[in-house]
């Protein structure tokens, strides 16, 4: 076991890796359970308490009413689907936006107005921000293979870059034109479509910022969060607008480019929180409260001593996970492997969007250390 191992850990190790891996030895999606006449984990015999009994019910009844397979071909076809999803929000949200901008963009022309020239790029980058959160999701769908054997979920982690990367364009140019109106001033004509130019953005904003948030959140795509996050700010800079618009009807000359630079502070909110989230995804940072979750629910799995180390990585927008833990010692390979199994379908039911995991299995201490070979390479 690697890290923080209890000291009274054995280390004769038995990897249990999921059977969506290409070349599983075991030849089968559940490590040849089928082909070895191997029993499942719920079915392996307990000790007679009532309670423990009625955790097994409810477990059968709960796969009775919500039947599912946790097989390779599942998670892929459930990985396929969260993609298609996504696309969905996608193009939505650049035919939204992209409506939006269109008008946005006659009403700067007519009007002049600064202050909405910066809101229509800032919408028109969102817009664009599509393209490569499309291509990720499109390259997320491509199965795993011998170079990439984590598949192509990744993609998604440099989406969120280029996405980051345009919110900053987005914002260096809405400032520079807000400041050069305020050096160069200029009367901004056709209040009222202004006005209703920036209700517009507002509305559509809103909408959009919505869907990819809702969306974002359902099938855990942090990059699609973070573009959610940054249309809802420009729907609330598009009502910004309004405050310049009615600064200028009043007489303020100044108001117009005050407010863009406004929003240009805005968007750079969003440019900090945005790239928060993509750096974190990065590091492959998880929420602390999903490894309790585990750690909880591997505990309370029949046969485990101890808990040690639990690790959890984003691939795109599913998780996966490596935990050590600790068994009898008396356990043959056949018992181990299925503790194992029995270990891993339980953390598949407690932590969402989880989609494998590999478990390692120490055994009780019988006084010597079976991780001496590793020593010398820093692991133990």
């Amino acid at each position: 076991m690697q890290g923080e191992r209890p000291d009274d850990v054995q280390g004769e190790r038995h990897d249990h890796v999921r059977g969506d891996r290409r070349g599983d030895l075991h030849g089968d999606r559940h490590l040849g359970r089928e082909a070895a006449h191997e029993p499942h984990p719920s079915h392996l015999p307990h000790p007679p308490h009532r309670s423990r009994r009625w955790s097994r019910m409810r477990h059968r009844l709960a796969h009775l009413v919500t039947p599912h397979s946790h097989a390779s071909m599942d998670k892929v076809d459930a990985a396929m689907e969260t993609s298609r999803e996504g696309l969905r929000t996608l193009w939505l949200s650049l035919g939204i936006l992209g409506l939006t901008s269109v008008v946005q963009l006659v009403v700067v022309v007519l009007s002049g107005s600064v202050a909405l020239l910066g809101d229509t790029i800032h919408n028109a980058a969102d817009a664009l921000t599509a393209l490569p959160l499309g291509i990720a999701f499109v390259l997320g769908r491509r199965a795993a293979n011998r170079r990439y054997t984590y598949g192509y979920g990744r993609a998604e982690d440099l989406a969120g870059i280029a996405i980051v990367l345009t919110i900053a364009a987005s914002s260096a140019l809405a400032g520079y034109e807000a400041v050069d109106r305020l050096l160069n001033p200029r009367e901004v004509t056709h209040l009222w479509a202004v006005a209703a130019a920036a209700v517009a953005g507002f509305l559509g904003n809103e909408w959009v910022a919505r869907y990819r948030i809702r969306t974002g959140r359902r099938i855990g795509s942090a990059a699609l969060v973070a573009d959610g996050l940054h249309a809802r700010t420009d729907g609330f800079t598009s009502l910004a607008v309004l405050l310049g618009a009615g600064g200028a009807a009043l007489g303020w000359r100044a108001a117009d480019p005050v407010i863009g630079l406004l929003i240009t502070a805005a968007i750079l909110m969003v440019l900090r929180d945005s790239a928060r989230e993509v750096y974190r995804r990065l590091m492959d940072s998880v929420d602390p409260e999903i490894i309790d979750a585990a750690e909880s629910a591997l505990r309370a799995v029949d046969g485990v001593r101890g808990v040690g180390q639990v690790r959890m990585r984003w691939i795109g927008h599913t998780l996966r996970a490596e935990a050590d833990i600790v068994v009898d010692s008396r356990l043959t390979v056949v018992q181990a492997h299925a503790l194992a199994v029995a270990a891993e379908h339980a953390l598949i039911h407690a932590v969402p969007r989880l989609t494998a995991a590999t478990v390692h299995t120490d055994h009780t201490s019988d006084g010597t250390d079976p991780h001496a070979a590793l020593a010398h390479h820093g692991v133990g």
